[in-house]
């Protein structure tokens, strides 16, 4: 989530990453949305809208087109009424006059990309499109849901099971990252045996019995 919030542009390929982990770990997946309320469904994306919409400010309207800028191409295919009607809401914010010039500009805008298909606004961006449909894990909440952050799990806890549980880990990692768990057993063993060569190496080399390093020290 921190590197997603410093590296906004590439929001895309963090969603595709979490797109793939939560089909393998749905709990984490519906962490991630939980904490975020990234979109996972039209629905709480038309929720989030209208709360923007219903009292119009400029800050409001501005986060309004904006996100809309983001998710208008897939709500346009999934909820082609829904998305009528909040065109129809911008417009009737539009004729009111109680916003500023600049934020009418940008409905004015947003209409005219709407009125070209969000052609420049692709609902997945090349090669993003990572997860099978029939692996896709999809998590719908309320906006008026008593979400749980659970922030118990910032804190570390031991794990009795660690060695246990690590393993499980490796093997998703590995299903995940197409990785071969026996190749990469095998450069485990081959970097502890290198470790272990350069040891003997470095007993078999001249040892200091003068202090000089504890002078230095």
């Amino acid at each position: 989530m921190k590197a997603q919030a410093s590296s906004l542009p590439f929001t895309p390929v963090f969603t595709a990453l979490v797109a793939i982990i939560n089909t393998k770990l749905p709990l984490l997946g519906n962490l991630v949305l939980t904490r975020l309320i990234t979109i996972v469904h039209e629905i709480i994306a038309l929720q989030i809208l209208v709360l923007l919409l219903e009292q119009p400010t400029n800050d409001s309207i501005k986060i309004a087109v904006g996100f809309t800028h983001e998710v208008g191409a897939f709500l346009a295919e999934n909820s082609p009424k829904a998305n009528a009607t909040i065109f129809e809401r911008f417009h009737a914010v539009l004729n009111e006059g109680t916003i500023s010039h600049h934020v009418q500009y940008m409905i004015e805008v947003l209409m005219q990309v709407h009125k070209d298909k969000d052609k420049d606004n692709l609902i997945l961006p090349e090669g993003l499109d990572l997860v099978e449909e029939d692996e896709q894990i999809t998590h719908q909440i309320q906006l008026e849901d008593d979400l749980q952050v659970h922030e118990g799990l910032n804190i570390f806890k031991f794990d009795p099971n660690y060695l246990e549980n690590k393993e499980k880990y490796k093997a998703i990692r590995a299903e995940i990252l197409g990785e071969n768990l026996d190749e990469e057993s095998g450069t485990e063993l081959s970097e502890e045996e290198e470790g272990g060569e350069e040891a003997i190496e470095e007993k078999e080399g001249i040892e200091d019995r003068t202090g000089t390093n504890l002078v230095n020290l």
